[in-house]
């Protein structure tokens, strides 16, 4: 080793981030490429997650107040409209509008047999078709935290790969001619790591929310289910097709 020599090729490393992105070559830079973009998504997806979810629950509250307030349910079905803007709307939507169906369409014998199970069954597949709406792009989120490392992996074993094809043409294995391409390898695991572990937590916590919510959703739906169960008897009483 000498150390004469070695001293100019150090200075000629610029060893900040910029500089080892700007040496590593061109599998290397997309790899890193890839992943910044990566993890600049996963960001965009959980501030646009959080906010759906926050405004869910604050909507779901709302709903709820309203429901259980002791108001006429016919009434609130009017204000919510025919497409509900919030999940837990959609649900007491798609409840209440094939309930007044069955009063509309079915005989008394038939109309205490088939509305509970019609009415469940709907509403279980707008809280199935909602929290697929809610939980689109999740996926990316579980691939990125999973693949990340292993993607910035491969880029770190590329470089390395180039920088001892490197060190072996120069015949020079000095610190100063290892360590700039070592550590513009080492670069791409970090990135990787930078998108991955956010993207980990962020769908660790989402999903943790969102089955709260579902379960949330479920329990409502149980709930409205049985207080339509009662209006249908007394209404099949009555007459089957008496408005709430």
């Amino acid at each position: 080793m000498n150390p004469v020599t070695s001293a100019p090729l150090a200075a000629t490393h610029d060893m900040s981030l910029l500089g080892l992105f700007m040496m590593a070559d061109w599998v290397v830079k997309s790899v890193m490429l890839a992943l910044i973009f990566a993890s600049i998504f996963v960001w965009a997806i959980v501030f646009e997650k959080t906010q759906a979810l926050r405004r869910a629950r604050r909507e779901a509250d709302a709903l709820e107040d309203q429901f259980w307030s002791g108001g006429s349910l016919d009434e609130l079905f009017r204000k919510q409209g025919e497409t509900p803007q919030h999940p837990l709307a959609a649900v007491f939507v798609s409840g209440m509008r094939e309930w007044r169906r069955s009063m509309e369409s079915t005989s008394a014998a038939q109309f205490v047999a088939g509305t509970k199970e019609r009415v469940e069954r709907a509403m279980a597949v707008t809280i199935q078709r909602e929290m697929e709406r809610l939980e689109k792009r999740m996926t990316f989120l579980a691939n990125t935290g999973s693949a990340a490392p292993f993607i910035g992996l491969f880029g770190t074993v590329w470089g390395i790969m180039n920088s001892f094809t490197a060190i072996a043409g120069m015949q020079n294995t000095s610190l100063a001619v290892v360590a700039p391409g070592i550590a513009e390898a080492l670069f791409a695991t970090a990135i990787g790591l930078v998108a991955a572990i956010p993207a980990v937590l962020a769908y660790n916590m989402l999903g943790s929310q969102l089955a709260k919510f579902a379960s949330r959703m479920e329990g409502f739906a149980a709930e409205f289910s049985a207080i339509l169960s009662r209006q249908t008897e007394q209404a099949s009483i009555r007459h089957p097709t008496e408005a709430l």
